[in-house]
C-alpha cells in the first residue's frame, strides 16, 4: 500500500517539472562547473590583490620613510636609464615607506616596472611589469588562453546563473526528507544531497551576483552593453569643447580609471611632455594617492591621473594635455547612471566596495563554487549507471518543460550568447534522443 502513493506523486506534474528542471541542472553543472572552479580559485587570489602585490615587491619597493621629494621628471629619467625605453604609467603610492612604480616600454615591446625613491630619484630594483595577481587575473577572465576564450567568460556566467535559479527550484521544501535549512543526512549520498542544497541555499545570491557583475567583462555582452550605455548617454560624460573621446586601444589606453573609461581615449595638441606640471596639478587639485599616471605613446592623446580607488563613489580622474592643463575633471558624479552602476557593480564584485565584509562574502561564495561542485561529484559518482553518463531522465510532453522555460528563457533572452549555447544543448539533447531511441519493428 505504501509504494502506490509513491508511484502516483511521480506521475503528477511537479514531479514531471522537478525531473524536467533536474536534468537542465545537471546539463549546466556539466557545462559550467569546471570553467566556474577555475573562476573561483583565481577569483578568491585575486581578491587580496592589495596584499600579494605588496608581498610580491616589499623587496624593491620598500624605502625609508620620507616627505622630502625630488621632481617627476627625475624619477622618469632614473627609470630610463636602468631600462631604456618610453615610460608608460607611473604609480604614485599612498604609503611613504614605498617607492614609486615607474612600467617601462622597453624598445622591443616589452614591459618592465623599475621601483624609484621619489626622496632622492635613485632606482631601489625592478620587476616584471605584470606580478602573480596580473596572471591571475588573465586566468580568471581566460585570456591568457587565447584573445578569443574570452568569450567563454559570457557562456560561464550564464549557465552558472541558471545552475542558481534551477538549483533554488529543486531546492524549494516539498514534503520530503531532506535537508532544507541545515544537513540532516549522515552519510553517502543523502549526507553530499543536503550539503549541496544547504551550501546552494546560503551561497546562491552571491554565487548569482559574481556570475551576473562578470558580465561587463565578457567580450560580446560587455562591449555591446557599454556601447549602448554610451550611446543613450548614460555612460561617460561629454569630452570638453577643445578635445574630443576616441577609442583608445593599446598604448593609448588609459589604465587604473574604471570600466567606464577604460577603452576611453581623449585628442589633444601635440606637445612636449612637461610631467612635473601635470603631478603638480594633480597634487594641487587634491587627487588622493595611490593614484596612476598613464603616457600614451601618441603625442595628440591626453594624459590621465586615476585615482586607485576601492569605492565606485570615490573615483576620480583627471585628463591632461601634454603641457599640463586640465582637459576634464571627472569624479563619479559625473558619470550616467548606466556607469555608476557597473561601476558599483564591479567594485562590489572585486570585494573592495564595502570592505572587509565585501570582501569576506565574496570570498566565502568562491569556497562554496568549490563545496557545490565536489559535492556534485561526489552526489554524481554514488549513482552513476555503468556506461553512460548518467544525467536525470525526462519526462514524455511538453508540460514538464515549461517550468524550465520560464526559468532560463528570461537569462537566455537578457544574455543571447547564452540563449544560443542553450538551444544548441537542446538540440544536441534531443539528437542524441533520437539516437537512443529504440527501432520500431
Amino acid at each position: 500500500m505504501s509504494s502506490r502513493p509513491a508511484a502516483s506523486a511521480a506521475a503528477t506534474p511537479l514531479s514531471g517539472a522537478y525531473r524536467t528542471v533536474w536534468r537542465w541542472h545537471f546539463y549546466a553543472g556539466l557545462i559550467s562547473l569546471p570553467f566556474l572552479m577555475l573562476m573561483a580559485l583565481t577569483g578568491a587570489i585575486y581578491l587580496y590583490k592589495a596584499e600579494i602585490d605588496d608581498w610580491q615587491t616589499r623587496g624593491v619597493a620598500a624605502i625609508p620613510p620620507s616627505a622630502a621629494s625630488t621632481v617627476p621628471a627625475a624619477w622618469a629619467e632614473a627609470a630610463l636609464v636602468a631600462v631604456p625605453g618610453r615610460v608608460a604609467t607611473l604609480l604614485v603610492p599612498e604609503r611613504e615607506d614605498r617607492a614609486v612604480k615607474v612600467s617601462v616600454e622597453a624598445e622591443d615591446g616589452s614591459r618592465r616596472a623599475v621601483f624609484v625613491d621619489p626622496a632622492t630619484a635613485q632606482v631601489t630594483g625592478q620587476a616584471p611589469a605584470e606580478g602573480v595577481t596580473e596572471t591571475v587575473k588573465e586566468i580568471h577572465s581566460l585570456v591568457l588562453f587565447g584573445p578569443g576564450l574570452n568569450i567563454l567568460v559570457e557562456l560561464v556566467a550564464g549557465w552558472a546563473m541558471i545552475l542558481v535559479a534551477t538549483g533554488i527550484f529543486l531546492w524549494w521544501p516539498r514534503k520530503r526528507d531532506a535537508g532544507v535549512v541545515t544537513v540532516k543526512a549522515r552519510a553517502g549520498r543523502p549526507m553530499w544531497r543536503d550539503i549541496h542544497a544547504v551550501t546552494g541555499l546560503y551561497a546562491g545570491a552571491a554565487i548569482f551576483f559574481l556570475a551576473a557583475t562578470g558580465m561587463p567583462w565578457s567580450a560580446v555582452w560587455g562591449d555591446q552593453v557599454m556601447g549602448a550605455v554610451r550611446e543613450a548617454g548614460f555612460g561617460r560624460p561629454a569630452a570638453p569643447a577643445a578635445s574630443d573621446w576616441v577609442h583608445a586601444e593599446h598604448a593609448e589606453a588609459p589604465q587604473g580609471v574604471g570600466w567606464s573609461l577604460e577603452h576611453a581615449g581623449m585628442t589633444t595638441m601635440a606637445a612636449p611632455l612637461n610631467l612635473d606640471r601635470i603631478l603638480a596639478s594633480a597634487e594641487d587639485a587634491g587627487v588622493a594617492r595611490p593614484y596612476l599616471v598613464t603616457l600614451p605613446a601618441s603625442e595628440d592623446r591626453a594624459v590621465t591621473v586615476a585615482y586607485q580607488n576601492t569605492r565606485s563613489e570615490d573615483a576620480r580622474v583627471i585628463y591632461f594635455d601634454r603641457s599640463g592643463d586640465v582637459l576634464r575633471d571627472i569624479d563619479a558624479a559625473d558619470f550616467g547612471t548606466g556607469a555608476r552602476a557597473f561601476e558599483w557593480a564591479i567594485a562590489t564584485h572585486q570585494g573592495t566596495q564595502y570592505g572587509q565584509i565585501n570582501r569576506w562574502i565574496m570570498l566565502s561564495a568562491c569556497v562554496a563554487v568549490w563545496v557545490l561542485s565536489i559535492s556534485a561529484l561526489m552526489m554524481w559518482w554514488k549513482r552513476r549507471p555503468k556506461g553512460r553518463l548518467g544525467a536525470p531522465t525526462a519526462p514524455p510532453g511538453p508540460r514538464a518543460k515549461v517550468a524550465v522555460l520560464a526559468i532560463v528563457l528570461p537569462l537566455a533572452i537578457l544574455y543571447p550568447l547564452t540563449g544560443l549555447s542553450l538551444i544548441l544543448a537542446v538540440a544536441i539533447d534531443q539528437l542524441v534522443a533520437l539516437i537512443r531511441r529504440p527501432a520500431v519493428a
